[in-house]
């Protein structure tokens, strides 16, 4: 039978790396590690996959999970498009043993831990908000507008970094996804230890 699973929250700034971290985690890290796949009603960008990136739906759809509850936790962002974390592959990952991973936003994430406090949280950022807004710029994918907004979110979720058990420092993918699979390891022999007592 499948060991108990765990929950990993890892959110960040727009612009701090945190997906490429969580690639470069699930590649390296030898954990039972799976990405939670979000649903999100807007359209597929480039290279983007259904069921492998994202869930993507139309409103209409958004709306029947979210009024029958099936969210673990969902917003609008900018007030335009939605996006959610389905309750149910949640608990299934977990249920089988799996180490499942919500890259989510702070907000999503500050109400997941306050459903699920055994979460193990990492709050993933570059080490300034110059650095965060070079990364922004150098993307070449907003337009001013869009990277103040983002910029501003930014100034407002960093507010809430204290709140996760874990802060990692994105100066290197490589060393960011090491660190929070070391700390990962750690939580296991910890959790081994208080067992055998």
């Amino acid at each position: 039978m499948a060991g108990p699973g765990r929950l990993i929250i890892i959110s960040g700034p727009s612009g701090a790396g945190k997906s490429t971290v969580v690639r470069r985690l699930l590649e390296r890290c030898p954990l039972p590690l799976e990405l939670s796949v979000s649903v999100t009603t807007r359209p597929p960008r480039p290279g983007e996959v259904d069921g492998r990136d994202y869930h993507f739906v139309t409103a209409e759809r958004f709306e029947q999970l979210r009024r029958a509850g099936e969210f673990l936790e969902c917003k609008q962002v900018y007030g335009k498009h939605w996006y959610g974390t389905l309750r149910g592959q949640v608990e299934r990952a977990l249920a089988s043993g799996k180490w499942i991973i919500l890259e989510i936003d702070v907000q999503g994430a500050i109400s997941v831990m306050e459903q699920m406090p055994e979460a193990l949280s990492f709050f993933v950022h570059p080490e300034s908000r110059e650095e965060l807004e070079r990364r922004l710029r150098s993307r070449g994918t907003e337009d001013e507008e869009s990277i103040q907004r983002r910029l501003a979110v930014a100034d407002s979720e960093l507010a809430f970094r204290n709140r996760y058990r874990f802060e990692i420092i994105n100066r290197d993918v490589d060393e960011a996804a090491d660190e929070i699979c070391r700390i990962l390891k750690q939580s296991t022999e910890r959790t081994v230890s208080c067992s055998k007592n």
